[in-house]
This record gives C-alpha cells, structure tokens and sequence, in this order.
C-alpha cells in the first residue's frame, strides 16, 4: 500500500496566465517541502496541458511525484507517476489498463456508496469532499463535513485525501476526523513556499 504525504498540493492552471508562472509556483512548493504534486487543467485544451506537463516534469519532477488530473493519456506521454480520477471520468479500471500497475491512481468520491464502490478498485487512495465550501468548482458537490471524513476513514483502509475548502486553519482537523493527507489549492497561491512550509508545521 502507498504512502500518501500530509500536504497533496494541486496546481490549478486556471490560477494562472503563463505556463512559466504554473512552473515557478510548482518550484516554489516543492522548496517548501511538497513531494506530491497534482496538476489539474480542466481546459480541455490537450496541446496546452502536454506544453505544461512536459515543464513541470522538467522543472520539478526530481523532487516531486507528479499526478495528471483526468487524463491518463497525457499521464504516459507526459511521464507523471500517477493519474487522478473523478465520478465523470474514465472508470478506474479503464485507467488502470492505461497506466498499467505502476503509476499511482486515485479516485474522488463524494458519499459512502461512491467511496465504497471506488474502495474495490485498484485504485492507491481514495479522495472525499468537499469536505468544505469551496470556489474552486464551479458546481461543487454537496459538503460532506468532517463527518463525511470520518465516515469515509470506516469505509476503506486505502489512503485517504480529504479536499474541499482546506487551509491552514482547518486542516489539523480533517487530519484528526481521519484523514491521511489533505489536498489543497487555494490556500498555497498566495506566497507557495512559505505557505507550504506553514501547512507541515500545522499537520505533524
């Protein structure tokens, strides 16, 4: 079974303008201690995704295990570690056949019949949320709450991501209903590397 970090850090290319921008704040978050890197373009523009996939590997692929958010295509060409699907996505196995058994694969799930149903996948970890509001979605599913948390903790033994709303002010909380590691997005934009540095000193 896979160990997943305290911190799970993902790089929202909406959040930013130039593909050297992506780069730098994916540096600036592995200089604060971030081993786990996810990069989500919900774009849908390939060329662009692979442009920016093909710079974080070289920039920050040494320090950092990199995930592509849905497309397990891009994954193999881009060489990431690992791919991370949602509920609309390709099935997990679908991507498992892809990305063979060597590359991480993770699952977002929403309520228990979803984390139950991904819990007999293959997928490493399991994703649940959100776990708070959250403005990163523009049509968010319903917030499951640190109970949500704690119940997805009794469905699976596999690692658990908690996502959804998490800062640095309530993220020792999500940890403590059960969580292994928490995802975040907004909450690192603003100064990444001393942000980074701010979420492992709350989480150990």
């Amino acid at each position: 079974m896979i160990s997943t970090p305290r911190l799970y850090a993902i790089v929202d290319a909406a959040f930013f303008l130039k593909t050297e921008d992506l780069a730098a704040f994916a540096e600036e978050l592995a200089a604060g201690g971030c081993t786990l890197l996810q990069y989500r373009n919900k774009s849908g523009h390939a060329r662009v995704m692979l442009e920016q996939a093909r710079e974080l590997r070289r920039r920050g692929g040494g320090t950092a295990k990199l995930i592509m958010n849905d497309r397990a295509d891009l994954c193999l060409v881009a060489e990431f570690e690992g791919v991370h699907v949602g509920q609309d996505d390709l099935s997990p196995e679908s991507v498992r056949s892809i990305i063979g058994p060597g590359r991480w694969l993770g699952v977002s799930t929403h309520n228990p019949e979803q984390m139950q149903q991904a819990g007999q996948t293959s997928a490493d970890y399991l994703a649940i949320g959100p776990v708070f509001s959250t403005s990163s979605k523009d049509r968010p599913d319903p917030v499951v709450g640190l109970e949500g948390v704690r119940r997805a903790r009794q469905l699976t033994r596999k690692p658990l991501v908690a996502i959804g709303g998490i800062t640095r002010g309530n993220a020792a909380s999500v940890i403590d209903a059960g969580a292994d590691s928490v995802a975040v997005i907004s909450d690192l934009l603003r100064e990444p590397r001393k942000s980074a540095e701010e979420f492992f000193r709350v989480l150990r």
